[in-house]
């Protein structure tokens, strides 16, 4: 019964490849643990309560008014362009916040069944069962990045307000379609996450020459390497990909050089460098598995520096490497 519940759910709520993963997940936890089969289900009914909720929202793009004021998609898009960052989600549609909601429950749910599947024993099946379930978390968490970017570009005054429109634009088709996924509209930013998720940083003389080459094996696009390593690349550009190889802030690499300079280090360690930063380094050892939402808390803590430099007017980039990518790419478009 519960896989019959699991496959009428999940046709319509997750895409093909989802949907069979999770039902042979859920047969297999119900086999070996009950109790776990039933927090399973529990996630499932979460998960299928935000949809049913987030379909009953009105198209963004359909015409509207309220009070005498007429909306549409030009008018939510600028508004959009003129968000300051300080109103959080209270200056979003709640189609906006719902699609937020319903993406983090996602996330939540896919997360609980790798938790469940890890438990099941050291087979073959079930690694790659929970394989597979890491890289669809790992698609959930691309996606949520790819909206807070759009949203952190349009609260950047330094960028164009036609730049800003297209961001807009795309995040107003996010919202109005849950089934997108970022392979869907920014396949180069997901080429780029999926790399760095697989890299160790080696740190060393802190030049970055061989984390570069790791995203190339690891098959990061061409064009996102072509577009870091162009001629004319400006310096907080350069710096914002430094920031993206390391995991680190500009400061934090700058005490760093400051340290291998003053302790006469000549090649730094992830051991050495979370003792000078006085903070966990993500990158001490990668298992053989990828763990997405240090990808997540990397972006974050580069989107809060940039934020703060701009703030602030402290010397540093004012995007993140991501940030940098997408503009040049919406300008493209």
């Amino acid at each position: 019964m519960a896989s019959v519940t699991a496959q009428a759910f999940t046709v319509s709520v997750l895409d093909r490849h989802e949907s069979e993963l999770v039902e042979a997940a859920l047969a297999a936890v119900a086999a070996r643990s009950p109790g776990d089969s039933t927090i399973l289900q529990n996630l499932i009914t979460e998960l299928r309560s935000t949809s049913e909720l987030l379909d009953r929202q009105r198209p963004l793009r359909r015409p509207t008014a309220l009070g005498g004021e007429a909306r549409d998609e030009n008018t939510l898009i600028d508004h959009l362009c003129s968000l300051d960052g300080l109103s959080g989600d209270l200056a979003l549609p709640l189609k906006a916040t719902l699609s937020r909601t319903h993406l983090l429950t996602k996330i939540n749910f896919l997360r609980g069944f790798v938790k469940a599947t890890a438990a099941l024993g050291d087979t073959p099946q079930a690694a790659k069962m929970t394989h597979d379930l890491r890289e669809e978390v790992a698609q959930s968490i691309y996606t949520l990045l790819a909206e807070e970017l759009f949203l952190a570009l349009l609260r950047k005054p330094d960028v164009s307000k036609r730049t800003k429109q297209r961001a807009a634009d795309q995040l107003i088709t996010i919202w109005d379609d849950a089934a997108l996924e970022i392979d869907d509209f920014a396949p180069l930013l997901e080429s780029a996450w999926h790399a760095r998720n697989r890299i160790n940083t080696a740190y060393g003389t802190l030049l970055g020459a061989t984390e570069t080459f790791r995203l190339v094996t690891e098959d990061c696009s061409p064009e996102v390497l072509e577009f870091f390593g162009r001629d004319g690349m400006s310096a907080d550009e350069s710096a914002a990909f430094e920031e993206f190889l390391f995991n680190m802030t500009s400061e934090e690499l700058a005490t760093l050089r400051r340290a291998m300079q003053q302790q006469h280090v000549s090649a730094a360690s992830p051991a050495w460098a979370a003792e000078v930063l006085q903070r966990q380094i993500e990158d001490l050892e990668h298992s053989h598995e990828i763990d997405p939402m240090a990808l997540y808390r990397s972006y974050q803590r580069r989107q809060l520096a940039a934020d703060f430099r701009l703030m602030s007017g402290a010397p540093g980039p004012r995007r993140t490497a991501e940030g940098y990518l997408m503009v040049y790419l919406l300008d493209q478009q």
